[in-house]
């Protein structure tokens, strides 16, 4: 006698089509952000040294907020077009039953990186610096907790870019004087946060544009 065991797919698991179109806009947010820094630290048109100089600083360079073109419209661009794709990709996932602990932080995300495009560090800077945590702050709590969105053996690595980006965010934050944060400095410390979570949008949405097309699959308990 033969038995048919029944799987019951995880309630977190995105079961439209929609998934798929949300992980390729992921991809293409985590791919753009990585490359578009590259390319305008590599043109940047003046001395910039990233242990010293923050991302943001390749829209408006500190102390005087000095624009340097072409590198500031590439930054600013990337992050109001990877935003927008971040947080189209937030709302399909949300109509294709995604629960809102993984979609609300990926709002978050895109909401934060579209305002460090629309005010770099040359408009307001206290709107600047809020935006900028959020987009921080969100972006490694969408990593934790859209984990549980993919296949299990690549939950792990989410979870673990995430918590380097909080790890690195928070120890900043409150415990500047280390030896590890003095030796990055502030420029290497922000890479270690915005580095993984451009990452962690490669794996999600990598995971989700080629998951099987029965979720039990990947995330029967």
């Amino acid at each position: 006698m033969t038995t048919t065991r029944t799987r019951t797919a995880d309630p977190a698991w995105p079961r439209t089509r929609g998934r798929t179109a949300a992980g390729l806009l992921l991809v293409t947010a985590g791919v753009g952000v990585l490359l578009a820094i590259i390319t305008a630290e590599a043109l940047y048109p003046a001395d910039y040294r990233s242990s010293v100089n923050t991302v943001s600083d390749l829209a408006a360079m500190r102390p005087d907020d000095i624009v340097r073109q072409p590198s500031a419209a590439i930054f600013n661009v990337t992050m109001i077009v990877a935003g927008l794709a971040i947080g189209a990709a937030a709302g399909l996932l949300a109509r294709a039953g995604a629960r809102l602990s993984a979609v609300l932080p990926l709002g978050g995300l895109a909401l934060g990186m579209v305002g460090v495009g629309v005010f770099p560090g040359n408009t307001v800077m206290a709107v600047h610096q809020l935006v900028s945590l959020l987009a921080f702050l969100s972006g490694g709590l969408a990593a934790v907790l859209a984990a549980r969105l993919v296949a299990r053996p690549l939950r792990p690595v989410l979870v673990l870019l995430g918590a380097v980006a909080l790890a690195f965010l928070l120890g900043y934050q409150l415990l500047g004087g280390l030896p590890v944060f003095e030796s990055l400095g502030e420029g290497g410390v922000e890479r270690w946060i915005v580095y993984p979570v451009a990452l962690s949008l490669v794996v999600l949405g990598s995971a989700l544009a080629g998951a099987r097309s029965d979720p039990a699959g990947a995330t029967a308990r």
